[in-house]
C-alpha cells in the first residue's frame, strides 16, 4: 500500500483551512488519505482522533479530543466533522468499573464542546485512554483476514514484528477501550495494536507517524499474503449452463421483497461481474470458501452475517424459480433459528430484523447485493466485492475462521451499531424501478421528477438522444444523477425495446412503475390526412404502448411468482380520448387505441398484481423550458387561428377550463405517483389532469 503522505500537499492544505487549527487541519489531512483507500476502510468505517487544545468563550485553555463524528466519511471528512470533547473528563470515566451503552452516549452528548456536532465515534474512549496525540483506526482487508484465521497470533508478529499488541474480539465500548489502554500500559513501546477480527490501531505524537505507521503494517500484512498465493484457484468444469439474467433477476427481486402489513418494500438489485468476481465464484470449492461469514462484524448491518448462494444451473423458468425457492427458504430458516437461538442462550428481548439476505453469489452471473435504497445496495455491494476479494486471496494461508455467531448477534442488534444507519422514513416510492418513454419532453420531465422526488429509481428512454440528455441534465440538478437512467429507444422498434428493458433488469434487477408516455402529434382533417403520416402517428401512440407493455409483462410475471409487491402502469393518454378535435384525427384515434390497451391489460394483468391506470393530461406546454414535442407541431396552427402569441395561448387554455388553473408537468407526475404509491386497489382508472374540461370527463 503506498503511503500518500506529502509535505507540500499538506502545507497546501493547511493555507487552505484557515480558522482551524494545526492539529486539527493536520488530523483532517491525514484522515482523507486514510479514508480514500478502500482496502483501509469503507463507508464510514474505521475513525481517527487528535488530542489538542481549544480556548472557551471565557478564555480558558481546556484539553480536547477531536473524534470522527458519526455520518461523516474519512474520505471527504471535513474540520467540523470532528467534535470536539472535554478530553480531561473522558480520562477520568476509566476509573468506573462499568459504563453501559446509553450512558456512555449521554457522557459524549453532555461533554461536547459543541452541542450542534456530530455524534462522537463510539470508539471515543478507546482515542481518549490511549496517551497519544495522534490515533488511527482502520478496518484494512488485509489486516483483518490475517485475524480471521486459526491461531492469528503468532502469524500476525511474525508478520507484523514485535512492536504490536493483540487483543482478542471485544465488542466496542467501554470494556474495549480499559482493555486496549491496559494493554499499552503493558506494552509500552508498541506502535500498533491489532484487534482479532476488527481491524488495527495505530498511533504517535504526529499525524504523518501515526499514518505511516498504519501503512507501513498494512502493507506487510498484504506482502505476506501476496508472498503465499499460489497462483490462481482452478475453475470448475467449463460448459456449466447459466441461468439467465433477465430471467434469474425479477424472480430473485420478487422473492426478496419484504411485506410488512398492507405494504411492500421491494429491494434495487445491483449485479457486479468484475473477471476478478466471476473468476472467484467458479473456484473449485467457492461455495465453501465464499459462503462464510463477514471479514469483521462492523459490516453485518450492512451486509448480514452471509450471503446467499445461487446456482441454478439450467435455463428453465420454472426450475429457476424452484432453486431460489428453495435456497431463500433455507436461508431465511436458517437466519430466524439463529435469532431464536442468541435470544434464548443471552436471555434478551430483541425485535428480529427481516431475514433476507443483502448479499447473493451467483456463479456464471457474479454478486448481486440487494438494498432498500440505491446507496444501501452499493455499501453492501463495496464490502461485499471486498470481502470476496479479501477471501481468494487469504486462501492460501489457511482454513477462514468466522467469528462466533454470539458475537455477530452482539453487533448486529446494538442499538448503537444500528444507529449508524439512515433510519428516516423511507419515501414512498424507494426502492422501486420506474420506465417513463417520451423522456425527452415536458411531460416526462415533470414525471420523472416528481417520481425522482417520491424516492424512485427512473430511466427515461426516447428516441432523441439529445432532449433526453437535456432532460436528464435538468433533473440532476434537483437529484442525485445515480437515480436518473437514460435508454436511447424505440418504442415502435420492438427489438429496441426488448435491449433497454433488458438493460433495466441489470441493472436494478427488475421493474416496478412503467408509464407509456411517448407520443407524436400531426394536424390534417381526415380528407387532407396522409396515409403514411397516420401510420407513424399509430406506431407511435398505439403500437409504441403496445410494445412497452408487451415487454414489460414477462418482468412483472416472475417478479409476481415469488413475491406479492405491486407493480403499475400507468398511461399518459390525452384528453382527446373523451374530448378529441377537428384535424387531429391521427393523434386522437391513436391515444384512444393506446387507453383501450390499457383497460385491456388492467383485466390481463391483475393476476400478476398489476395495476393500469391511465391519465389524461391537457395543454402541458412546457416544463422548465423543456418543450412540449406536441405543443411544438401544434402550437403553430393554434397560435394563428386565434391571433395569439405563446403566452396568449396559455392564457386562453388556461381560462378554457373550469378551474381557470395552468396546468403543469409536475401535476401530471403526482398523478403517476398517486396510482404508483398504491395508496387505493385501483385498476382500470382514468384520472383527468386537464383543470376541468367538462367535455372530456371520463364516461
Amino acid at each position: 500500500m503506498k503511503n500518500r503522505y506529502s509535505a507540500e500537499e499538506a502545507a497546501s492544505f493547511f493555507q487552505a483551512q484557515k480558522g482551524y487549527n494545526a492539529d486539527l487541519a493536520m488530523r483532517t489531512y491525514t484522515s482523507r488519505l486514510i479514508g480514500q483507500e478502500e482496502d483501509l476502510v469503507l463507508h464510514g468505517g474505521g475513525n481517527t482522533s487528535v488530542k489538542s487544545q481549544l480556548t472557551t468563550l471565557l478564555g480558558e485553555e481546556c484539553d480536547v479530543l477531536y473524534i470522527k463524528g458519526s455520518g461523516w466519511d474519512l474520505g471527504s471528512i471535513e474540520p467540523q466533522g470532528f467534535p470536539a470533547l472535554d478530553l480531561n473528563y473522558l480520562q477520568r470515566l476509566r476509573s468506573l468499573e462499568g459504563l453501559s451503552d446509553e450512558e456512555m452516549v449521554n457522557q459524549f452528548r453532555t461533554h461536547m464542546l459543541d452541542s450542534s456536532a456530530p455524534n462522537p465515534s463510539i470508539e471515543t474512549l478507546v482515542h481518549a485512554f490511549l496517551p497519544h496525540k495522534f490515533i488511527d483506526h482502520t478496518h484494512a482487508d488485509a489486516i483483518v483476514s490475517l485475524t480471521n484465521m486459526d491461531h492469528p497470533e503468532d502469524r500476525l508478529r511474525e508478520i507484523l514484528g514485535d512492536k504490536i499488541g493483540i487483543l482478542p474480539w471485544i465488542m466496542p465500548g467501554f470494556p474495549l477501550s480499559k482493555k486496549v489502554v491496559e494493554l499499552y500500559e503493558r506494552q509500552p513501546d508498541i506502535e500498533a495494536i491489532i484487534l482479532l477480527n476488527h481491524g488495527i490501531f495505530t498511533f504517535a505524537e504526529s499525524g504523518e507517524l501515526a499514518y505511516e505507521r498504519m501503512i507501513h503494517h498494512v502493507t506487510l500484512a498484504e506482502e505476506y499474503i501476496t508472498s503465499l498465493q499460489a497462483g490462481s484457484q482452478s475453475l470448475t468444469a467449463s460448459g456449466r449452463i447459466q441461468a439467465p439474467a433477465e430471467t434469474l433477476l425479477p424472480l430473485l427481486r420478487g422473492a426478496l421483497t419484504i411485506e410488512e402489513a398492507d405494504s411492500f418494500r421491494p429491494f434495487y438489485l445491483k449485479v457486479r461481474q468484475s473477471k476478478e468476481i466471476l473468476h472467484c465464484l467458479q473456484e473449485e470449492g467457492a461455495r465453501t470458501r465464499y459462503e462464510t461469514g463477514v471479514l469483521t462484524p462492523d459490516h453485518v448491518i450492512r451486509t448480514k452475517n452471509y450471503p446467499l448462494w445461487l446456482d441454478p444451473q439450467t435455463t428453465d423458468e420454472e426450475e429457476i424459480r424452484r432453486t431460489i425457492e428453495s435456497e431463500l427458504t433455507a436461508y431465511e430458516t436458517a437466519y430466524r433459528d439463529y435469532f431464536k437461538e442468541q435470544v434464548a442462550e443471552k436471555s434478551v428481548d430483541r425485535v428480529r430484523l427481516d431475514s433476507k439476505p443483502r448479499v447473493i453469489l451467483v456463479p456464471g452471473l457474479g454478486l448481486i447485493t440487494a438494498g432498500g435504497t440505491e446507496k444501501a445496495a452499493t455499501i453492501a455491494g463495496d464490502i461485499a466485492e471486498h470481502t470476496l476479494l479479501a477471501k481468494h486471496r487469504s486462501s492460501s494461508i489457511g482454513t477462514y475462521k468466522e467469528l462466533a455467531q454470539s458475537h455477530i448477534f452482539d453487533m448486529e442488534y446494538w442499538s448503537l451499531e444500528q444507529a449508524k444507519l439512515d433510519k428516516g422514513t423511507l419515501l414512498p416510492l424507494a426502492g422501486r424501478v420506474a420506465m417513463v418513454t417520451g423522456g425527452g419532453g415536458a411531460i416526462a420531465c415533470g414525471i420523472g421528477r416528481q417520481l425522482l422526488a417520491a424516492g424512485a429509481h427512473v430511466y427515461l428512454t426516447d428516441l432523441n438522444e439529445q432532449r433526453l440528455n437535456q432532460v436528464s441534465a435538468l433533473l440532476a440538478q434537483e437529484f442525485p444523477a445515480d437515480r436518473i437512467g437514460t435508454l436511447v429507444m424505440d418504442v415502435t422498434d420492438k427489438g429496441s425495446v426488448i435491449s433497454g428493458m433488458q438493460r433495466v433488469i441489470e441493472e436494478c434487477g427488475g421493474l416496478d412503475i412503467l408509464v407509456p408516455n411517448a407520443g407524436l402529434a400531426h394536424v390534417a382533417t381526415l380528407e387532407e390526412l396522409d396515409e403514411q403520416k397516420f401510420r407513424q402517428v399509430t406506431e407511435v401512440n398505439t403500437m409504441g404502448v403496445f410494445q412497452v407493455i408487451q415487454a414489460a409483462t414477462p418482468v412483472f410475471r416472475r417478479q409476481a411468482m415469488l413475491g406479492k409487491a405491486p407493480a403499475h402502469i400507468i398511461i399518459n393518454s390525452s384528453k382527446n380520448v373523451f374530448a378529441p378535435g377537428a384535424a387531429f384525427g391521427a393523434y386522437s384515434s391513436s391515444k384512444a387505441g393506446a387507453h383501450q390497451l390499457g383497460k385491456i391489460a388492467a383485466m390481463e394483468l391483475a393476476g400478476y398484481n398489476v395495476r393500469v391506470n391511465m391519465i389524461n393530461a391537457d395543454a402541458i406546454f412546457d416544463d422548465h423550458n423543456i418543450s412540449s414535442g406536441l405543443w411544438d407541431v401544434i402550437g403553430p396552427d393554434r397560435m394563428r387561428s386565434r391571433n395569439l402569441d405563446p403566452e396568449g395561448l396559455k392564457a386562453y387554455y388556461r381560462e378554457r377550463n373550469l378551474l381557470k388553473t395552468e396546468v403543469l408537468a409536475n401535476h401530471v407526475g403526482n398523478g403517476v405517483v398517486f396510482f404508483a404509491s398504491t395508496l387505493t386497489p385501483t385498476t382500470g382508472a382514468t384520472l383527468p389532469v386537464d383543470g376541468g374540461v367538462a367535455a372530456a370527463f371520463p364516461r
